[in-house]
């Protein structure tokens, strides 16, 4: 009896004992199942500040390339503007430079005009007197346009050297054209030829006399009959009447000055 009750003693001992064991392992499991969602919930918390953390280092190493890029643009352009500001000053250096040539220039060249014209007024005046009143006229126009404020030099010179192109021109051509002949104190109508510089004939409308400019005498002379017909062929020809024909007219050959 005695020994039946200590083996049943011992099994309640022994189930007490595995029940008692039992909760304190479980105790344990929930401990550490506790420890072990705190610890995964440390280690989220953690990793969303790693990942914040990732994503604020990414944006800002965006932010730096592209602030790093802007500067370079910034340098690139501050050294292209560099040059531009360089060139610019050595071009308003030599536009400086230019306008004190210029007004030096017009002080020159004003004198040198005026002195082309009183030339130019000259040589028709000891020139044989063809077409008198237009190229008077024309000198006259160049006086008064020296004297206008509201011309440019360079239209004042343009104007002067075209006067002195159409005295060459005169030189390389013949010309026929219809004018005033003064001679003996009387005006006549005729019709004049003109051989370059060479020699000035007149011929009168009813074809009775002809007559030549005689350069040494500075007065007007009639010519011998002879002369009508080569004249008149000369006139046809500068009208373009005729073809281009040799002449035979009284020229003085030209003479050496010495």
């Amino acid at each position: 009896m005695p020994q039946r009750m200590v083996k049943i003693g011992f099994c309640a001992f022994l189930a007490l004992s595995a029940v008692y064991g039992m909760g304190t392992m479980a105790a344990s499991l929930e401990a550490a199942i506790d420890t072990q969602v705190k610890t995964d919930q440390a280690a989220a918390k953690s990793q969303d500040k790693i990942d914040a953390l990732s994503e604020e280092t990414t944006e800002l190493l965006a932010e730096y390339r592209q602030v790093t890029a802007q500067l370079d643009s910034l340098r690139t352009y501050n050294r292209q503007l560099g040059k531009l500001i360089r060139s610019q000053k050595e071009e308003f250096t030599s536009l400086q430079q230019q306008l004190s040539e210029i007004e030096v220039t017009q002080r020159e060249i004003v004198p040198l005009m005026l002195r082309m014209v009183s030339s130019l007024e000259q040589f028709v005046a000891l020139d044989i007197p063809f077409l008198p009143q237009e190229r008077q006229t024309r000198i006259q126009q160049l006086k008064a346009l020296m004297d206008r404020a509201d011309v440019g030099l360079s239209e004042k010179y343009r104007r002067v050297v075209e006067a002195f192109q159409v005295e060459v021109e005169y030189g390389r051509t013949i010309e026929a054209y219809r004018g005033t002949l003064a001679m003996e104190g009387k005006s006549r109508t005729v019709d004049f030829l003109r051989i370059g510089r060479t020699a000035l004939f007149f011929h009168t409308l009813d074809g009775k006399t002809c007559g030549r400019w005689d350069v040494h005498k500075q007065r007007w002379s009639i010519l011998p009959d002879r002369y009508r017909s080569a004249v008149t062929q000369g006139l046809r020809i500068a009208r373009k009447q005729a073809p281009p024909d040799l002449l035979l007219l009284p020229i003085r050959a030209p003479e050496t000055v010495q």
